[in-house]
């Protein structure tokens, strides 16, 4: 009886050429490459140096000088950052903008992340739960500022209306006080943007493995310890991109104050988006508010580049 089975033999062909396009294909297609690649490239950098790179140079250009839109800028040297060290109101603007930023920051990113790790359980109606934390993010700041002047009003407010009713007698005056109308700024703040940081954590925390939390149960972690030596070291990417957008966005503030309290009562929340928008657009001294830009801008790249190293720090 013979056998059916052919033994293997092993290839012994060799591998045919590769054919070497001539020289002038060769550079048509690099060059078809290279277009392709401009092509997609080139839009977004011509917008971007459009509306961001040409004007961050202009404003360089005229925070070192006395301009008010007519004519032509006349060179003035560093006088507008002189004349920074001696105003008041610019010194009051800019711890307004580091108390908010030092509160409003770490808060709404706990909160957020807190809120995240709730609604990412199997809960009953969780993506109602979802929508509702998101819904602040996208209504109307006019409407949120009216409605929460409302709910703060120091007389006939709710929420003072609620404060005497469990006994506070002299409860604060919010918005229409020098000393709680940062409190009370930061509170609507961090109303407004809990749902947006909530829905990153969250896509960060659906992205974990289930094998590590299970892992961890097998070797009797609790639930403190899943979240401190699991959810937190694995959501280090996410939460750097939280920080730095939440720091970014709250030196930034502008909105909110302008509509909510135009940095009133007198300048107790005038922060320094809002003293450049006035001496820019109202008094027209458009050198003077470059100066105080490139001060914010200064501020937001240090504190965002400490951010970073201190990130690739852990690392590494």
């Amino acid at each position: 009886m013979t056998s059916d089975v052919a033994p293997a033999t092993q290839s012994t062909r060799e591998p045919a050429p590769r054919r070497e396009l001539p020289a002038r294909r060769r550079n048509s297609l690099k060059l078809r490459r290279t277009l392709t690649g401009w092509s997609f490239i080139l839009p977004g950098f011509l917008a971007f140096a459009t509306l961001t790179l040409v004007p961050v140079l202009t404003m360089f250009y005229v925070s070192f000088s006395d301009w008010n839109v007519f004519g032509s800028p006349k060179w003035t040297g560093l006088d507008n950052y002189q004349r920074l060290l001696g105003d008041k109101t610019f010194h009051a603007s800019l711890w307004h903008t580091i108390y908010y930023t030092i509160v409003h920051m770490p808060l709404t990113v706990v909160l957020s992340l807190l809120l995240a790790v709730l609604l990412n359980q199997k809960l009953k109606g969780v993506a109602f739960f979802r929508s509702a934390a998101f819904f602040p993010y996208f209504t109307s700041i006019v409407a949120v500022a009216q409605v929460w002047n409302m709910l703060f009003s120091p007389q006939f407010g709710p929420i003072n209306t609620f404060l005497r009713f469990i006994g506070i007698d002299n409860p604060p005056g919010w918005v229409g006080s020098s000393d709680w109308v940062m409190p009370a700024v930061i509170i609507v703040g961090t109303w407004r943007q809990v749902g947006y940081y909530m829905l990153l954590f969250l896509a960060g925390l659906q992205t974990i493995p289930r094998e590590r939390y299970e892992a961890a149960m097998v070797d009797g972690a609790v639930g403190w310890q899943r979240f401190w030596f699991i959810t937190l070291p694995s959501l280090r990417p996410t939460m750097f991109l939280v920080t730095v957008m939440c720091t970014i966005g709250s030196f930034k503030i502008l909105d909110l104050t302008l509509v909510m309290t135009n940095g009133g009562p007198g300048t107790s929340s005038l922060v320094l988006s809002q003293y450049i928008y006035r001496m820019g657009f109202e008094r027209h001294d458009f050198g003077y508010a470059s100066a105080v830009a490139v001060v914010l801008f200064a501020i937001c790249t240090t504190v965002t580049l400490i951010q970073f190293l201190y990130n690739r720090a852990k690392e590494d």
